[in-house]
């Protein structure tokens, strides 16, 4: 869709970039124009009028001009802040890993409203998930929208036919190429240098991949099926877009640190009730002495 030379729009903020002494170089996303870059003039100031609008896991509303290079962000205004994400670790790694995703694999100026609207819900999925207790729910969600990107740009890998041969796969363990683009019969795997599918990782990729969320069950799988499945998606994410995501490095290592951090927050909270305990303590005695 062509831009008139100002213009209003929804949007979130992929990815920033500080750029002289107060402007950000901002990467938008938005749901008619695709993916576009923009500078907010003056945005790092305190008195900034668009300071806080222009935060991510923020749905915005924005004005722009449009410009030479980039466009000029005029006016923002907060519509919904995902506030859930950053008290959680591995729920705000795993919203930056969608941004990238979504940042990595689409061009500027190519609109795709569809996948916008599942990187909405997949935010507020992810943000309603961020307290509870596990993220086998969160971990879900992710799964589910690498599916959907994969099929909203045209790469949705092929798993209910062999992509080589073209006959019905049985219900038995397969192999899996992303160069070929799916699954792949045993008779074909042979000669293709596919990865091995199992069953159980090929039911639950065919779930998510055909179902909607709402009708999604609650999963709880074995952790090798998890495995093969991440490994599946990421090896078809890694051939289109030939590299390695960093988010999905620190997502890795989430798990860890979210476990410090719970470690570290129930250890200060034992110190301060051992704190008011003994001080407690202390002024009852004192009170029994001067009595």
């Amino acid at each position: 869709m062509p831009r008139p030379h100002v213009y209003g729009t929804e949007a979130f903020t992929l990815r920033r970039i500080d750029y002289g002494e107060a402007d950000r170089i901002l990467t938008l996303f938005t749901p008619a124009y695709g993916k576009t870059r923009a500078i907010a003039k003056g945005v790092r100031k305190t008195k900034s009028r668009l300071a806080g609008h222009l935060e991510p896991f923020t749905r915005s509303q924005l004005l722009l001009a449009t410009g030479r290079e980039l466009d000029i962000v005029t006016q923002a205004e907060a519509r919904e802040r995902f506030e859930g994400l950053p008290s959680d670790f591995w729920s705000a790694t795993a919203a930056w890993y969608v941004a990238e995703l979504v940042d990595r694999f689409l061009e500027d100026a190519d609109p795709h409203p569809r996948l916008y609207a599942q990187f909405v819900e997949t935010l507020r999925r992810l943000d309603g998930q961020a307290s509870e207790p596990d993220h086998a729910r969160s971990w879900l969600t992710l799964r589910y929208f690498e599916l959907r990107l994969l099929d909203e740009l045209g790469y949705r890998p092929g798993l209910h036919h062999c992509v080589s041969c073209d006959q019905p796969l049985r219900p038995e363990d397969q192999g899996y190429s992303p160069e070929m683009g799916g699954a792949l019969c045993p008779a074909c795997m042979r000669y293709g240098g596919a990865r091995r599918l199992t069953l159980s990782t090929l039911k639950v990729l065919r779930l998510l991949q055909t179902t909607e969320w709402s009708a999604l069950p609650r999963l709880r799988l074995e952790s090798d099926v998890q495995a093969e499945i991440e490994a599946t998606l990421q090896a078809t994410i890694r051939y289109h877009l030939e590299r390695d995501l960093k988010s999905w490095a620190f997502l890795q290592l989430a798990p860890q640190q979210a476990s410090q951090q719970a470690s570290q927050q129930a250890s200060q909270q034992a110190s301060q009730q051992a704190s008011q305990q003994a001080s407690q303590q202390a002024s009852q005695q004192a009170s029994q002495q001067a009595t």
